[in-house]
């Protein structure tokens, strides 16, 4: 498995994918041809199906710049590597110079050919069986692998991540208004906010964390600056759930940060086995993903065992098996913030839950991973961030 920087990248929304890979490719591209006189790009399947409400074409031609920049959509068109591929052709006159096909998947991560970053394989164990066997041989749990394997420098890159966690959070539960994109859904966060300061109990906790859910999946959808968590459109679920747990046990950001750690993990073992990525596997492989790394985070900072993580994160990706990836006018927003909201809210329950138990469960993580996996291949395309089935389809 990879750095878990590569689980958390901090970037513009409203896309890891749509958006966070496109721009990084253009610059990869751009950075290789400077001296090029036009760039065509030409985007594939879910790229090009819903680009347009990601502000793909945006990021593309905000550095590739707007006089030279030729975008060229072909939404029925999928290549057999992966649903969200891109062409980049760099041309001197009619001539093209170099050219390059690259995909985004997930997370804002590109694969491809001649890519600049070539981010190897650091831990010894790609599956969870693996590090359980490693706990058990050795006592040490989930976040001290990870400082095992990546030094305590890590915890300098977790504390910009948390750190830029919590301003997404205070962004928008100051911000008011119209979400961009053509829907008018309002901004709810702010709102929200102030309505949980009259409430009590169960029902001042609940809005609290839905308003931090809200706030951060706003914010993205708005393009601010956010983490990966493990993707743009999951952005509010970790944050949320993690700000809740930090004001409700004034947990120190030591913590928090080894809950991050955690949380990396879980979000590493999705990726290497299966996919985070909507285009390829659904929604499932997104908001199921950072439920499961909420859960483990909570059930770490709960005192739970290595059983009773696991348990957590498996029942974040069970309970979200099938979900699909159908956004309305291909804009991360509707289902895509509400689904943050109650990831939020089931990652503290699941945590719970598997806190109350001894951690044994027959259902393993490793299974649910490849049962989330095989779910996701055998949903239509249409299912999978294009726009063209379920809710995308609903006129508002």
């Amino acid at each position: 498995m990879e750095s878990i920087k590569e689980i958390y990248r901090i970037g513009q929304g409203p896309s890891s994918s749509h958006t966070m890979g496109p721009k990084k490719a253009a610059e990869v591209f751009l950075h290789k041809n400077p001296e090029a006189k036009k760039f065509r790009v030409t985007l594939f399947g879910s790229l090009a199906a819903t680009g347009k409400g990601h502000l793909t074409d945006v990021a593309i031609i905000n550095v590739l710049g707007n006089e030279k920049s030729e975008l060229i959509w072909k939404p029925d068109v999928y290549l057999p590597q992966h649903p969200n591929a891109m062409k980049f052709e760099a041309l001197n006159g009619n001539e093209v110079v170099d050219e390059w096909t690259v995909f985004s998947v997930g997370g804002g991560k590109l694969e491809g050919e001649s890519i600049d970053e070539n981010i190897s394989s650091i831990y010894p164990f790609s599956t969870m069986v693996d590090i359980l066997a490693w706990n058990k041989k050795t006592g040490r749990s989930f976040w001290e692998l990870v400082e095992e394997v990546e030094g305590k420098q890590i915890y300098e890159y977790l504390d910009d991540v948390w750190n830029i966690m919590k301003n997404s959070i205070s962004r928008g539960l100051e911000s008011e208004g119209i979400l961009p994109g053509g829907l008018k859904l309002r901004r709810k966060a702010a709102a929200y906010f102030v309505k949980a300061k009259n409430y009590t109990g169960s029902l001042k906790d609940n809005t609290l964390i839905f308003s931090y859910a809200l706030a951060v999946a706003e914010e993205n959808a708005c393009g601010g600056t956010i983490v990966t968590a493990p993707t743009c459109g999951s952005c509010g679920v970790v944050p949320a759930v993690l700000k809740r747990m930090q004001d409700s046990f004034q947990f120190s950001d030591e913590k928090i940060h080894r809950a991050l750690a955690t949380a990396g993990i879980i979000g590493n073992l999705v990726k290497t086995n299966a996919s985070i990525s909507g285009a390829k596997v659904g929604c499932q492989g997104e908001i199921g993903t950072a439920c499961a790394m909420a859960s483990a985070a909570v059930a770490q900072l709960l005192g739970g065992t290595m059983l009773q993580i696991e348990y957590a994160a498996e029942m974040g990706i069970e309970h979200h098996l099938g979900l699909t990836c159908d956004p309305i006018a291909g804009l991360v927003q509707i289902p895509c913030i509400e689904r943050n909201i109650f990831a939020a809210e089931r990652a503290l329950s699941t945590a719970t839950f598997a806190m109350l138990s001894d951690g044994q469960h027959l259902v393993s993580f490793d299974s649910i991973v490849k049962t989330m996996n095989q779910t996701g291949h055998d949903l239509p395309s249409i299912y999978k961030e294009t726009s063209e089935g379920g809710m995308g389809l609903i006129n508002v």
